[in-house]
């Protein structure tokens, strides 16, 4: 665990790349879910990333029956009224995200030019780690997801990222995680002082056309345009 290095699918938009986005999948997916996504943004738009989807372990599930897949932890519970997310799974995981951190810093990628993200049980993950990560990063990228630990979040965040850019977006039909229940979590990174932003969509469980153009809008604004462009 304290150097594991998960396998990941990984996709440079120009080389060398100046920036990174690592963005992880949601619960049963893997890294290629999301791969398709870095053909719907405009390269012209933004800098040079790259774009790594890691694989989640596989774990039993406990909602699923504990049928073994791939999760960034373990759901406990289907009851939205109480603690869902397996408290050591989630560290864990974070502690896998830190590693993949740390391996783009060795290859010269600064911390703020990182942007963490996912979708799901994934963007649960992003908030988690980028929240209490030590060093300033570009942004953090949560779409249809919630806060986990919330409870341990004030106590844990790390100063570093208090101004750090979230984009958090959720579907009003989602039945997998209530818009009221997500809602909740943006409103509490709010009323604490984070820069977030939230964006509704007519969607259910999914990434609609229209949040992958408001995700190219932000992701320029927060990686900005770089030299290597030109």
């Amino acid at each position: 665990m304290p150097n594991q290095i998960l396998p990941a699918v990984e996709i440079e938009t120009r080389s060398p790349p100046t920036h990174t986005v690592i963005w992880l999948h949601g619960l049963g997916a893997d890294g290629h879910d999301f791969e398709p996504i870095v053909d719907e943004l405009d390269p012209d738009r933004l800098p040079g990333i790259r774009f790594i989807f890691p694989h989640a372990p596989i774990r039993p599930v406990t909602i699923n029956g504990g049928y073994p897949m791939r999760a960034w932890y373990d759901i406990v519970s289907s009851d939205f009224a109480q603690r869902r997310e397996d408290p050591r799974g989630v560290r864990e995981s974070a502690r896998l995200l830190e590693n993949l951190i740390a391996r783009e810093n060795a290859r010269g990628i600064a911390d703020d030019h990182i942007v963490l993200a996912g979708f799901s049980q994934g963007g649960a993950i992003a908030l988690h780690t980028g929240l209490r990560h030590p060093r300033r990063l570009a942004g953090i990228l949560a779409l249809s997801t919630y806060l986990p630990l919330a409870d341990s979040f004030i106590a844990e965040a790390d100063a570093a990222n208090h101004d750090v850019p979230i984009f958090m977006a959720h579907g009003h039909g989602d039945t997998v995680i209530p818009y009221d229940f997500a809602l909740r979590s943006s409103e509490l990174l709010q009323a604490t002082g984070y820069a977030l932003e939230w964006h509704p969509y007519f969607a259910d469980h999914t990434v609609c056309l229209e949040e992958i153009r408001d995700i190219e809008t932000w992701l320029a604004r927060v990686l900005g345009r770089s030299s290597d462009m030109d």
